[in-house]
């Protein structure tokens, strides 16, 4: 079992996004995503958000919201992948170059233009509501499968 976190950092219309295109045996190469990653020993899942969102960018995210969680059985065909979905559109600091991958902000709309994992198509719409939700997307060999919600 993996615990990750994801987050989409929002200026104004605008949400920061990185290209993962730096790692070739990134499993999330060649994908626009949020920025996050998995848990370090002991840490709440705020303080995981806020370490890799640092880590990842320079930002210091303030007062992340959570918004969603999301469960990937077999994800990488080895482990389920738990995955804690936060907001943010407090920030401090400024944008470094990433380890991981390109950074961009782009504009909302636009988001769903890019190069996702098909199921963010879904869950992303669910970032426009203010309802928390609890989600499983499905996927074999990196294509989706399905995938089901509860709102709460």
């Amino acid at each position: 079992m993996k615990l990750a976190t994801l987050c989409y950092i929002f200026n104004g219309t605008k949400v920061l996004m990185i290209n993962r295109n730096k790692r070739e045996n990134d499993i999330h190469f060649g994908k626009w995503n949020g920025l996050g990653g998995k848990f370090n020993n002991g840490e709440t899942p705020e303080e995981c958000v806020t370490r890799e969102v640092f880590e990842e960018s320079g930002l210091l995210i303030i007062e992340p919201k959570l918004r969603g969680f999301i469960t990937f059985p077999s994800f990488d065909e080895e482990d389920d992948w738990y995955v804690f979905v936060f907001t943010s559109d407090k920030f401090n600091g400024q944008i470094k170059e990433s380890a991981e991958g390109e950074l961009a902000w782009i504009e909302w709309k636009d988001v769903f233009n890019l190069p996702l994992w098909e199921g963010d198509n879904y869950f992303l719409k669910w970032l426009e509501q203010e309802r928390f939700f609890s989600a499983k997307f499905t996927y074999i060999n990196g294509k989706y499968v399905s995938h089901s919600v509860i709102f709460y």
